[in-house]
């Protein structure tokens, strides 16, 4: 499927087609594993920007992408739903392995880790990082548009971010808004304590054998 000036159409041309017609520097997105990356990536040292939040609030944003996504299997209960996302048994697997395995890849390769929760808290400073990472100055003018046009609140209401333009076939926006909170501690509306105190010790075992750190912080 691609867009035609909001519209959805039906076409062959695939998105490795589309990647190879960019002129360079091309910008891709993509949600796989480091190990699962093309190994040009690599070959050819690309800059790459990895964004990691917190594993409870991204299992309810996941959860409710679940719900709405047409494409996606059903995710059940929030209780069901919690269950999977622990055993690793979601789309693109672990949420331990993933970030895990981005972080160990940053000191070898050209990987700008970012953090979800530094963004809310504070943008401009991130988005100043992530421009010097691509060699980019910014002026303050330029910053300060950024900064307002990369605000969820903004972008919720962006037909080019929003995914209003999808037909409610394929992601029911009646079910969930794609773009949904955006907010940091949203879990705290979702896990019950027993879930809560389950989560903290699958964490703990989990992240022993990393220096990764996520942030819990509220907003």
């Amino acid at each position: 499927m691609e867009k035609n000036n909001g519209k959805l159409f039906k076409t062959n041309f695939t998105g490795l087609k589309q990647a190879n017609a960019m002129t360079s520097p091309r910008t891709l997105k993509t949600h796989l594993p480091f190990h699962l990356l093309p190994p040009s990536f690599l070959e050819k040292n690309c800059k790459m920007i990895y964004v990691a939040r917190n594993p409870k609030d991204s299992m309810v944003s996941y959860y409710h992408f679940h719900r709405m996504n047409r494409n996606l299997p059903a995710p059940g209960t929030w209780e069901e739903y919690f269950e999977s996302f622990l055993a690793g048994k979601v789309c693109w697997g672990s949420w331990y392995d993933h970030v895990k395995g981005w972080w160990q890849a940053k000191d070898q390769y050209r990987i700008l880790y970012l953090f979800y929760e530094d963004m809310k808290e504070n943008p401009k400073h991130e988005i100043q990082k992530l421009a010097e990472f691509i060699g980019k100055s910014l002026d303050d003018k330029l910053l300060d548009i950024i900064l307002y046009h990369t605000s969820f609140s903004v972008m919720k209401q962006n037909p080019m971010a929003n995914y209003t333009s999808i037909p409610n076939e394929y992601m029911n926006q009646l079910i969930s808004p794609f773009m949904r909170k955006g907010v940091v501690g949203d879990w705290k509306n979702y896990f019950t304590v027993a879930q809560n105190k389950r989560f903290d010790d699958d964490y703990r075992k989990n992240m022993a054998d990393t220096t990764l750190t996520l942030h819990f912080r509220f907003s």
